[in-house]
């Protein structure tokens, strides 16, 4: 087996966030080089490293903030497509990435919250289904491959609703198999290589399909299914290390 694949499905994710800050700066210069770029820092590396709980993908996690490809789409749509660099804003972080949290921390116009019950980055520890916020309270959300973890996502997307501000935005970024209708679960399966094999992780509850979409919009959300990688050139794509295709789920109060 891969040794990355044994590492993230045997160590628990807390653990391998307090370790990725030792390790990651030895690989990064082992790994300096100029075929591709992480857009988040500006570096450049030879390759990127494989990452995948079942299937590895290669040359996916960067280096340096060890970003994935959702996570990069994610920046350069932030970066070219909203004012969330220059407008104040209050923000709320559902398990905040590494690639993310000191650059969203250090950023002067943001009112940065940051929120999980097991990571180790969170200011608040809470549960997504009941959350400790007041109504109408951030003007933006961040909730990303935090959904497919949770066995009541109705009520989870309810609270994420309840805290959002009128008018405001949220993304809510999950693994999503776009060729299926419908979204599978089954709560039967209980062994962790079993439920790796079929959902991807030994820890996820679902696979989301299309309607996805349409479970938001049934909360109360206006969402706009974004597929961003198509205003980028092929050459971008490939510079980046970005998944041609995925969709960001950009949703309005």
């Amino acid at each position: 087996m891969n040794l990355f694949k044994i590492i993230l499905n045997t160590i628990p994710r807390p653990i391998l966030i307090k370790l990725s800050y030792w390790v990651k700066p030895i690989i990064a210069i082992y790994l300096k080089g100029k075929n591709y770029t992480d857009p988040i820092d500006g570096k450049s590396f030879r390759k990127f490293l494989p990452y995948g709980y079942e299937v590895q993908r290669p040359n996916v996690l960067s280096p340096s903030t060890l970003s994935l490809e959702r996570h990069r789409l994610l920046w350069l749509f932030l970066k070219n497509e909203t004012d969330f660099f220059t407008t104040d804003k209050k923000v709320l972080h559902f398990a905040p990435e590494q690639a993310f949290f000191k650059r969203f921390r250090k950023m002067k116009n943001l009112d940065y919250t940051t929120t999980d019950l097991n990571s180790p980055l969170a200011d608040v520890k809470a549960d997504i289904c009941n959350l400790p916020f007041e109504d109408n309270s951030y003007d933006l959300i961040f909730c990303n491959h935090v959904l497919e973890h949770i066995s009541d996502d109705t009520k989870a997307m309810q609270e994420l609703y309840r805290v959002l501000k009128k008018g405001g935005m949220g993304i809510f970024q999950i693994p999503q198999d776009l060729n299926r209708k419908t979204t599978f679960e089954d709560n039967s399966i209980t062994d962790r290589k079993e439920r790796a094999k079929i959902f991807g992780q030994y820890d996820h509850v679902r696979i989301y399909g299309r309607d996805y979409f349409d479970k938001l919009r049934s909360i109360g959300f206006n969402v706009n299914e974004i597929d961003y990688s198509k205003k980028l050139s092929a050459n971008e794509i490939t510079k980046y290390c970005l998944t041609k295709g995925e969709i960001l789920p950009v949703c309005y109060k």
